[in-house]
């Protein structure tokens, strides 16, 4: 599933995305520099291969590790985008470009919103949307909707197979979720009892609400760390923690997890903050630069690899989720403190990834592995079998 919101102010605009994925599927962050590539080429993305441009633009991008696409990512020019799986009742096409794909692609060869949309919708009428958009779940697919954003303003983007809408924001909160939210069209295409299980107009409601006082890039790490009314995650049997955009998984029939969440602060000189780990409750928002690469160490997969940035943070997480309740005071307090101090004078992108997986092992130290686990039968099971999976080196979740 997936959260994607901004609020557009007098001065710029801040945005903000959660991905939520299958939770056992890293997602790394990288960057890629400007190029120039010969004429003619051509591109392999996920599942096709399309021509590629004269020049693509340096992109920063966060990216479930099995695919080319990005779910989402900023440019040299201030763009940013969010993508959401939406379901609707246009059929499900053969394998083309997913929706991660275009917005990769949009990011690449766009300098501003109003183009990026251009870039997207050329790339939908002429290749189409389709393929698998799961690697452990090969028949899961759907449609996509795209928040588009640069300096000056953003566009709601949303598909219906080859079918499209568009809608500009020039001021206020918007959000999107796994539903469509443009009148008319979202009354023609919606597929209503798969978007009713993806709880996306819940989360819709409590992001869009959020953002609406946002006043910097704080108030947006906020908006993506909330668990509901009561301050931590609250599972369903259905779809586990999707009533909220901190998603957990947990669900019988939806069990998403945040795997990477993103933040941009697009009002005079851009900065972007990125957790590269899952699940921002438990995760650092890093300052982040299109122009600043970072070394992060070995690319992860879907198997554990104390190698990977994300799943050494994946120990973390999974023990924290136990009783999330008693076991995260212990390090809010000081991860907020940071990041505050980090926001009003930001390091360099590697100095803070320094910094913060270093107090997260220390978290790590300190928790006590015999604290009992609050969480549902149905959840614990859910998390045993992800941990074994994986080949958690030790049962985190149980």
């Amino acid at each position: 599933m997936c959260d994607t919101v901004v609020n557009v102010g007098t001065n710029g605009v801040l945005f903000a995305k959660n991905s939520d994925r299958d939770a056992n599927e890293s997602q790394l962050l990288e960057w890629h520099p400007a190029v120039e590539h010969q004429e003619p080429a051509s591109l392999r993305c996920t599942w096709i291969e399309i021509p590629q441009v004269e020049r693509t633009n340096a992109v920063l991008l966060s990216r479930p590790w099995w695919m080319w696409g990005a779910e989402m990512g900023a440019n040299e020019h201030g763009l940013v985008i969010g993508n959401e799986a939406v379901f609707t009742t246009e059929p499900q096409g053969e394998p083309a470009l997913l929706g991660m794909d275009m917005l990769r692609l949009a990011l690449e060869r766009a300098r501003d919103a109003a183009g990026a949309a251009a870039v997207i919708v050329e790339l939908l009428e002429r290749h189409g949307q389709g393929g698998p958009c799961s690697y452990e779940r090969p028949g899961f697919t759907y449609h996509n909707s795209f928040l588009i954003a640069d300096p000056q303003g953003a566009i709601v983007l949303e598909t219906a197979g080859n079918e499209w809408a568009s809608e500009y924001v020039t001021r206020g909160a918007r959000s999107i979720s796994n539903g469509l939210t443009i009148p008319g069209f979202a009354e023609k295409y919606t597929k209503r009892v798969r978007s009713a299980v993806a709880a996306g107009r819940l989360r819709r409601a409590r992001t869009e609400a959020s953002a609406a006082g946002a006043l910097g890039p704080a108030d947006m790490m906020t908006t993506l760390r909330d668990h509901g009314d009561s301050g931590a995650p609250e599972w369903s049997i259905v779809n586990g923690t999707l009533a909220a955009p901190c998603v957990h998984a947990g669900g019988l029939l939806a069990s998403s997890q945040t795997t990477a969440s993103f933040v941009s602060d697009l009002r005079g000189e851009t900065q972007h903050w990125a957790t590269a780990t899952s699940a921002p409750c438990t995760s650092f928002f890093k300052p982040v630069r299109v122009q600043e690469p970072v070394e992060l160490g070995v690319s992860p997969t879907n198997r554990y690899d104390p190698e990977s940035l994300w799943w050494r943070h994946e120990r973390l997480h999974r023990a924290m989720l136990r009783d999330y309740s008693a076991l995260s005071p212990s390090f809010r307090a000081a991860r907020d403190a940071t990041e505050r101090e980090w926001i009003e004078h930001p390091p360099s992108s590697s100095a803070a990834f320094t910094i913060a997986e270093s107090m997260e092992q220390a978290w790590l130290e300190e928790s006590d592995p015999g604290h009992r686990d609050t969480r549902p039968l149905w959840v614990r099971r859910t998390w045993r079998g992800l941990d074994q999976a994986a080949a958690m080196p030790t049962s985190a979740s149980s």
